[in-house]
């Protein structure tokens, strides 16, 4: 991984190769117009073209250093992504949806290898949190009435800053633009001063905390325009993001395809508390469809219109966010952003998850235990470690109510992506829903012994507010009742020393002048047997289609055919999420070996190994690299009628294993239970040319 810090020396160093060339130019030119001897000026012209290749050299290092050149393997990031891309299109792994009627933005199908390489992600994520986690997970309605959400905030604030091209009303996403322009500026332009490019990744590193009239004089700073036009933008504005419809034939109940999947937990957690023998921690989890009506989509699956959540609330008592196994997870190190990291332009860096958690820059144990999970879950399904960072949010990124919130965010062509979100959200969706809905969405803590405890009792004086504000009355009420306690001992005192008071009524926009007979303010000793309170919540949620493009990309190379004529796209998929888990190649067209074939598949089926079945009379070469192409793990050829060989997709390595012996150890290695390597010195090894494409 480059550093800030040879970036920028590269440079400067850039820089002072292109002062040392336009001096070295000048001096030709001056010779050449003195008509000096001609061996002086080819002296001096070589020395410029040696200057010439010295910055050509330096262009070359900065280019790989700042990823918009060579990256692994020799190839730009846009032709990795475009060979990844058609291999995942021709196969079939996804498409754009409605194609015949040439598509929709940000709508994708998933085809048959597509579908599965999805259902293995979420098998996994349902094994490795709902089932080890004992979670319950609950299947809510992607349609939700306007009341749910206005409730949870979204009608009012689910919303991306907008900017519109003036002269043709094509609308685009005004950080997306700024991000744009400071990254090919970044990756293309090496002329940039080393304090520019500083400044330009001082605004990427800050781009989700910039507020509207930010954005907007960053975009006219930079001179940006619309980039089909060239036409100037208006001033960046809200736009809510939220498909809206209406539920029923009436049109009068307003509701939302849902934005997200959590608001369905939330909304049932008193039975859910309940099922769960009013015990907390528990998690509730779900997986499902959620939309948003993306202002400009791109980047494939990165951003969509449609897509699969997987999310998780974990409900826990806020005096206590430990956790029983953070021990499991506490050694964990992996690269961690912290925003104090962030704002001074610094890399991120491996930090112990328990050391993280002990300095306080993860928030709890509960927090960094799932943070930890998500890292081994990522990892387990084959996204590259080193590729993996998790990054906090800056301060006025998070909302107001949140304690604390991270990104796991993987690397790919397109930059970092952030594809989970980890956050502490502290009480603030059940509280929300309870102060809508009337319904007390709270847990309770029995006490051995009854405590006494000191409980503020407000009380409103109707009739004197009735006389003095006649139909205000209830409202003013409901703000005297809605105080919290040090508010509440501040008017006390104030109307005691002074009789009376001006009060802020929110409902009213205005103040009111409270006198001392219109409210009673004390503090009274009460028994209490229980501790009633809005649990806190930790909440990842996973953005599945994001995972798996990620993965797709991580897991893509090519290698030579045998021939050496042409490059063979692999994905090396761990057998965990891999589509099919091997295929069947009789080695020629012929009866008996066909009939192995079939009894093979047989066990296979017998056995919930997926498999696919290649009778064709195509080399068997040309079959490996077709399924190679797949990221099919094993490849069965039956070449006698007692034994078969299987062959492995990324050693290419052979073993000899009679047929009654196929499917456990196929499924052996597809389940984990062992590796390929465990596999190898059990069984002989098999030689054959064919075995290389």
């Amino acid at each position: 991984m480059a550093t800030a810090a040879s970036e920028s020396a590269l440079r400067q160093q850039l820089s002072a190769k292109q002062s040392e060339l336009n001096l070295q130019a000048d001096l030709v030119r001056d010779l050449k117009s003195r008509g000096a001897p001609k061996d002086a000026v080819d002296a001096e012209v070589a020395a410029l073209s040696a200057l010439k290749l010295e910055k050509s050299e330096v262009e070359r290092q900065l280019r790989v250093v700042i990823g918009g050149g060579e990256g692994e393997g020799g190839v730009s990031r846009e032709a990795f992504r475009q060979a990844v891309g058609n291999t995942l299109e021709r196969r079939l792994f996804y498409i754009p949806s409605f194609k015949i009627y040439r598509g929709v933005a940000g709508l994708y199908d998933y085809g048959p290898p597509g579908c599965a390489v999805k259902s293995n992600v979420l098998a996994f994520w349902r094994q490795h949190f709902v089932l080890e986690e004992n979670m319950l997970e609950v299947d809510c309605p992607c349609v939700t009435p306007e009341v749910v959400l206005k409730a949870s905030g979204h009608v009012d604030k689910f919303t991306d800053l907008m900017v519109k091209d003036e002269k043709t009303g094509t609308c685009y996403r005004a950080d997306h633009l700024l991000k744009d322009f400071c990254k090919e500026k970044l990756e293309k332009d090496l002329s940039l001063s080393a304090e520019k490019a500083a400044e330009l990744k001082r605004v990427l590193a800050l781009l989700d905390d910039f507020s509207a009239e930010e954005l907007g004089q960053k975009i006219k700073e930079y001179g940006i325009t619309a980039p089909d036009t060239k036409n100037v933008l208006s001033d960046p504005y809200p736009f809510n993001l939220m498909f809206q419809t209406s539920i029923g034939p009436s049109g009068l109940s307003p509701g939302y395809m849902r934005p997200e999947t959590a608001q369905g937990i939330f909304v049932n957690f008193k039975d859910l508390y309940y099922y769960n023998g009013n015990k907390l921690p528990f998690a509730a989890a779900q997986i499902g469809q959620a939309f948003r009506n993306e202002i400009s989509p791109r980047q494939g699956l990165l951003r969509v219109r449609e897509f699969t959540l997987a999310e998780i609330e974990h409900f826990v008592d806020p005096l206590d966010k430990s956790h029983p196994k953070f021990s499991d997870v506490a050694n964990l190190e992996f690269l961690m952003f912290p925003r104090e990291l962030q704002v001074s332009g610094q890399l991120a860096r491996k930090i112990p998850i328990g050391e993280a958690v002990k300095k306080g820059t993860v928030n709890n144990e509960t927090l960094g235990y799932f943070i930890g999970r998500v890292y081994l879950f990522l990892t387990s399904l084959g996204i590259d470690k080193e590729r993996l960072r998790f990054r906090q949010h800056l301060a006025n990124e998070m909302a107001h109510y949140a304690a604390d919130c991270w990104d796991a965010e993987i690397e790919c062509s397109y930059g970092w992506i952030e594809c989970v979100g980890i956050a502490d959200r502290s009480a603030y969706d059940l509280r929300a829903h309870t102060e809508k809905c009337g319904v007390a969405l709270v847990a309770h803590e029995k006490f051995a012994e009854p405590k006494e405890v000191e409980e503020l009792v407000i009380t409103p004086v109707r009739k004197e507010l009735g006389l003095a504000f006649k139909g205000n009355q209830k409202m003013i009420a409901e703000a005297l009742l809605a105080m919290n306690e040090k508010e509440a001992m501040e008017m006390k005192a104030n109307l005691e020393l002074k009789g009376e008071v001006e009060f802020y009524v929110c409902t009213l926009e205005k103040n009111v002048v409270i006198k001392k007979n219109m409210v009673s303010i004390s503090k009274e000793i009460k028994k209490e047997h229980q501790r009633v309170f809005a649990p806190s919540v930790i909440e990842p949620s996973f953005g599945i289609g994001r995972i798996i493009y990620c993965l797709y990309e991580h897991c893509f190379y090519t290698r030579p055919s045998k021939a050496g004529d042409e490059q063979l796209n692999v994905f090396r998929f761990p057998p965990l999420v891999a589509p099919i888990k091997c295929t069947v190649f009789p080695l020629v067209q012929n009866q008996q070996y066909e009939e192995t074939a079939k009894k093979i598949a047989k066990s296979l089926t017998a056995a919930g190994i997926s498999y696919k079945i290649d009778i064709t009379g195509t080399s068997i070469g040309k079959r490996y690299a077709r399924t190679d192409e797949l990221g099919v793990p094993l490849a069965i050829t039956v070449d006698q009628e007692t034994s078969v060989t299987i062959r492995e997709r990324d050693s290419k390595k052979q073993i000899r294993v009679s047929v009654d012996e196929v499917a456990s150890v196929v499924k052996e290695v597809t389940d984990g239970q062992s590796t390929w390597e465990d596999i190898l010195w059990r069984f002989p090894s098999h030689s054959s040319g064919s075995a290389d494409e």
